[in-house]
């Protein structure tokens, strides 16, 4: 079984630098995990009026208002088949600001109503995420978001992207240092930038690990 990254890129998962390909290629088949440990060089977020969108995103792990340089970085990549039987990928962020462990979870799906990859945010999976995703020009690999979707009991709607941003990322691996290196910038059509991060970091394959119940969501939604 390949991954879901190979299966929405296809035949340009190939063109993709080797160590992306390790890093991007397995699946729940293959009982890997990939665990990534750096340092950030830079978090930063937008202007004052970006903090309350931010605070809000420290409820369930998605975003924080909190910025800094050189800030440990931790990365827990788990492929696994979730309760609805779906391949599902596992993206939990920890920036490690001493006085503070800011997190940032997602869960990643490949949707055949969509033919594309969705991301569930937060530890609830409140908010669904399209992602369009390519192959950089440097054998990294881009991910864009697109539409938005929010769940929470009854209520549900399309989130108008006015008040809300477009993430561009772009992880690629760096021969001469040896290291992965990530670019994430997340900003809005009308207020400009509102978060995002860049550094560098190691990654440690371990197989047959069990999965921590932390790295999971709390609660799964079926929203394709």
């Amino acid at each position: 079984m390949g991954s879901i990254y190979q299966k929405v890129l296809g035949a340009e998962f190939s063109k993709l630098h080797p160590e992306i390909q390790k890093r991007f290629g397995f699946s729940s088949s293959d009982g890997i995990a990939a665990i990534g440990r750096g340092t950030m060089d830079k978090v930063w977020y937008g202007k004052w009026f970006t903090l309350p969108f931010l605070y809000i995103g420290t409820w369930r792990n998605i975003m924080f208002p909190q910025k800094g340089e050189n800030i440990p970085f931790t990365i827990h990549n788990y492929a696994y088949m979730d309760s609805f039987g779906r391949e599902t990928v596992t993206w939990v962020r920890s920036f490690d600001f001493q006085n503070r462990i800011r997190k940032f979870d997602a869960t990643m799906i490949y949707s055949e109503q969509r033919q594309k990859i969705i991301d569930y945010l937060g530890t609830h999976q409140h908010l669904v995420v399209e992602i369009d995703m390519s192959v950089a020009d440097n054998g990294g690999i881009k991910l864009r978001s697109g539409n938005q979707y929010f769940y929470e009991g009854l209520l549900r709607f399309r989130f108008p992207m006015i008040v809300s941003g477009y993430a561009d990322v772009c992880e690629w691996y760096d021969d001469v240092e040896g290291k992965f290196r990530i670019d994430v910038q997340v900003h809005n059509k009308a207020f400009g930038p509102l978060f995002g991060y860049n550094g560098r970091f190691d990654v440690e394959y371990v197989k047959g690990e069990p999965i921590p119940a932390e790295v999971k969501p709390v609660r799964e939604e079926k929203r394709e």
